[in-house]
């Protein structure tokens, strides 16, 4: 391998014997030219307050459409719950007219009964004797006032008493509630094929 020197060449001053004057080899110092090194801390600044200007102004226009937003929201919780409060009445309204309709309609049934009950208690003392046909009158007689009681009472009067119902027997309350239970289980699901 072949190394390589490498020479350094140097200078020499001029002599003043060839008709010059000595001149100093120093580099000389040039002026300082405007440069982007040298005028940066001044742009540094503009581009600083600029910046801060800027994000100041964002920061503006965002908490502003925030407060939009919030009282736009505002505005349409307000609309929803006026919504909200017209159907939770209409809602009311409506089930206490089914309510009362159904109320009704059971007091009838319970009337219709007993009045059938009571027109078979001729044909009950004939069969069976006059001691059942007794039994079958009580339970017209019993079914009547029934329904009387429940057509005098409200619905929220009705609610009451099956609340107070089943606090005093729930044993009784829970049996009921199995039996109608089988019974509309039975009954929606038709017969068997």
């Amino acid at each position: 391998m072949a190394e390589t020197k490498s020479t350094k060449s140097t200078k020499t001053p001029a002599s003043p014997a060839k008709g010059g004057t000595t001149k100093s080899t120093a580099a000389k110092k040039a002026a300082p030219k405007k440069t982007a090194a040298t005028s940066k801390p001044a742009e540094e600044a503009s581009g600083a307050s600029e910046a801060k200007s800027r994000f100041n102004t964002a920061l503006e226009e965002a908490k502003s459409g925030a407060a939009a937003l919030r009282a736009e929201a505002g505005s349409r919780s307000d609309d929803l719950m006026a919504e909200a409060k017209v159907y939770g009445e209409k809602a009311k309204t409506r089930a206490g007219e089914l309510a009362t309709d159904s109320k009704s309609a059971v007091s009838d049934g319970i009337a219709s009964l007993g009045k059938v009950v009571g027109d078979t208690a001729e044909q009950i003392d004939e069969r069976f004797g006059e001691q059942y046909g007794d039994y079958a009158r009580k339970a017209s007689r019993s079914l009547a006032e029934t329904s009387a009681s429940l057509e005098a009472k409200s619905v929220e009067e009705l609610g009451e008493d099956a609340r107070e119902f089943v606090r005093k027997s729930p044993g009784v309350a829970v049996g009921i509630a199995a039996v109608a239970g089988f019974l509309l289980a039975r009954m929606l699901r038709g017969p068997r094929s």
